[in-house]
């Protein structure tokens, strides 16, 4: 009964932490569709709900295992194994508090930036500057970098191809038809590379215990090629569907449907960047708690990928929609309004360039920031706009809320392990 304890507390505050990550960091996949009228609030809050849960069950072991251990050297920590756990504690209330505040203010920060500051900060504070490991640390950081860079060139290359071939031209309803099948195929195509794979394996389990044995590919490509004929034919009528009402109702619209036709992708786009947020950013929750139980069931530090329970997962996802529910709305509707006002079109581009950012990043193992990936896809969209669309104090002040996060929750976590530790 007395383990038993203060493991319910430790999950109690991985829960909070969760909660407050998908309070924050939700925003980053719902916020554009909110903003440019594709979804409602309520919408958006149970599709992403459903999704980040999803994602963050199925994918979100990988990016555990290397916040788990790959931050910290934990070999520093040997023959203080107290002191560790202490230390996972501070990490996850710093990160919670951090994520908490800046949600009060509507600011969408990364909770990676928050997780590994606070890993860093009690770590050189417990046992010295060598306990950290600042190669990793160094990856990661240039994976923040970039990733707004790399967005930002997929979202531009993305509304660029749009904006030429459909909505300039003498007659963008005909060319959205035209579109279509390859829009459809596009989006399939990059979702399913990274995720099919993987629930393809269950289903080729089943099917083997039914007599039928295919090929490990042919599964996710066919799976692939239904999702995108039944997204096109959908698609379609939806569009003829459109046209038609139009008419009837004499619209002053030229070419009606179009936007329409494009909300529908970016209602998709959207969950693809839940599903992706929901996969990569689960560990930041995770992963303290689960160095922590290590040691209370081993009685030692992990000195390698430690397994990650699928329980662990739940409790994460759990805590994630749970977070968004209460208390997502200041956060989205600052995402969704004020760095740009979008159209359908320009976030349906912002957020599939977003998607095949961070599920990329989640497939490889990094704790990439969505924030990052979702800004650098809308500032990339305004500069081939001309760059006047682009709202420079809003960015300014998330740029600079991404700057401090990491010192802000360093910080924090020592503070709060010297307290912890004398206590």
């Amino acid at each position: 009964m007395d383990s038993i304890v203060p493991i319910v507390l430790l999950c109690g505050l991985a829960f909070y932490v969760a909660c407050n990550l998908g309070a924050n960091d939700v925003a980053n996949s719902m916020g554009t569709s909110v903003g440019s009228k594709a979804l409602t609030l309520k919408q958006a809050i149970i599709v992403a709900g459903i999704l980040e849960f999803t994602g963050a069950v199925l994918f979100g072991e990988r990016v555990s295992k290397t916040l788990a251990t790959g931050v910290v050297n934990p070999e520093v920590f040997l023959s203080i194994p107290r002191v560790f756990v202490i230390g996972m504690v501070s990490v996850l209330i710093s990160a919670g508090l951090w994520l908490q505040i800046a949600t009060r203010y509507g600011l969408p920060v990364s909770s990676s930036h928050a997780v590994v500051g606070a890993i860093a900060g009690f770590s050189s504070i417990a046992a010295g500057l060598n306990a950290v490991d600042w190669r990793t640390i160094g990856v990661i950081s240039l994976t923040w970098l970039i990733t707004p860079l790399i967005s930002g060139l997929i979202a531009a290359l993305f509304y660029t191809l749009i904006k030429r071939w459909i909505l300039d031209q003498p007659d963008p309803h005909r060319q959205i038809r035209e579109w279509i099948p390859w829009l459809s195929s596009f989006l399939i195509g990059i979702f399913g590379v990274i995720v099919f794979p993987i629930l393809s394996v269950p289903l080729q389990k089943t099917l083997t215990q039914w007599g039928w044995t295919l090929p490990v590919h042919d599964i996710p490509l066919g799976i692939g090629g239904i999702a995108a004929v039944s997204l096109t034919w959908i698609s379609w009528r939806q569009l003829e569907q459109q046209q038609n009402s139009s008419i009837s109702n004499s619209t002053p619209e030229k070419f009606p449907g179009i936007e329409k036709q494009m909300a529908q992708f970016q209602v998709i786009s959207a969950c693809f960047v839940a599903f992706a947020h929901g996969s990569n950013d689960v560990g930041n929750t995770i992963a303290p708690l689960a160095a922590i139980l290590t040691v209370i069931k081993t009685g030692s530090v992990p000195l390698a990928d430690i397994e990650i329970p699928t329980w662990l997962l739940l409790l994460g996802g759990s805590g994630i929609v749970t977070g968004l529910a209460i208390w997502g709305k200041n956060v989205i509707m600052t995402v969704g309004e004020n760095i740009i006002s979008l159209v359908p079109s320009e976030g349906f581009c912002a957020e599939l360039a977003t998607a095949t950012t961070v599920l990329l990043a989640s497939r490889l193992g990094l704790p990439v920031s969505t924030s990052h990936a979702l800004v650098g896809g809308v500032v990339g969209i305004g500069l081939v706009q001309g760059g006047k669309s682009v709202r420079l104090d809003t960015v300014r002040s998330i740029a600079l809320a991404w700057v401090i996060t990491v010192p802000s929750a360093a910080l924090l976590s020592a503070i709060l392990f010297k307290i912890l530790n004398w206590i």
